[in-house]
């Protein structure tokens, strides 16, 4: 990976994004040996422009970023660090340096719809999901409901790994039956938010 450093100072700005959630957490400084530090423990490491330092986040409040990937962006002079915050990230015990909650955005559903999609309007035949969708409505209706019985057969049960696999194929399915009516997520979403907005003013 080459990088530009400012050839002035040596450093190149380094933005930092929760791996999970995909929220910016906050904007640092790193020169060559911040980085080198960073990848050989785990843990990201800046370069203190006020103290003139190193310093790993989190060696004082212990609140360490673990690093998870390091790309650098179409210039090579900007690297984004993509980690895991073992607490909050800024000084005065926010979750973010812009005073922003840190949840999860479920980015990973919005992908999942999108290829769901992609093999809904580009049918292939090695495709599971394409198969379901040539079958028809009723086809996928069934699904639905054969992996709702399924999830409720195993919340009887104390075997979690089995439960949680049973939602996984549950929401799949979900989802290809609101592609399948053509809809998406987000339609859920924005009934369960006016909702919400009723039961707050009644």
């Amino acid at each position: 990976m080459k990088i530009n450093y400012d050839p002035t100072t040596g450093l190149a700005p380094a933005i930092i994004q929760d791996a999970n959630t995909k929220t910016v957490l906050m904007l640092g400084y790193m020169n060559e040996e911040a980085l080198r530090l960073t990848n050989e423990t785990g843990k990201v490491t800046f370069f203190s422009r006020s103290r003139n330092e190193l310093w790993t986040k989190g060696e004082t409040s212990g609140n360490f970023l673990l690093l998870k990937s390091v790309a650098v962006d179409c210039d090579s002079d900007t690297l984004l660090i993509q980690a895991e915050p073992t607490g909050p990230v800024c000084h005065t015990g926010s979750d973010t340096c812009w005073n922003e909650k840190n949840t999860s955005s479920y980015e990973f559903l919005h992908q999942l719809e999108s290829i769901i999609n992609q093999r809904y309007a580009e049918p292939d035949t090695a495709s599971y999901t394409s198969g379901l969708f040539e079958k028809g409505i009723n086809k996928v209706a069934q699904k639905v409901g054969e992996e709702a019985v399924e999830l409720v057969i195993e919340a009887k049960d104390s075997n979690g790994e089995l439960f949680v696999n049973e939602a996984a194929d549950l929401l799949f399915h979900y989802l290809i039956l609101l592609k399948a009516k053509g809809m998406q997520l987000t339609d859920v979403v924005k009934v369960l938010e006016e909702r919400n907005k009723h039961s707050k003013s009644s």
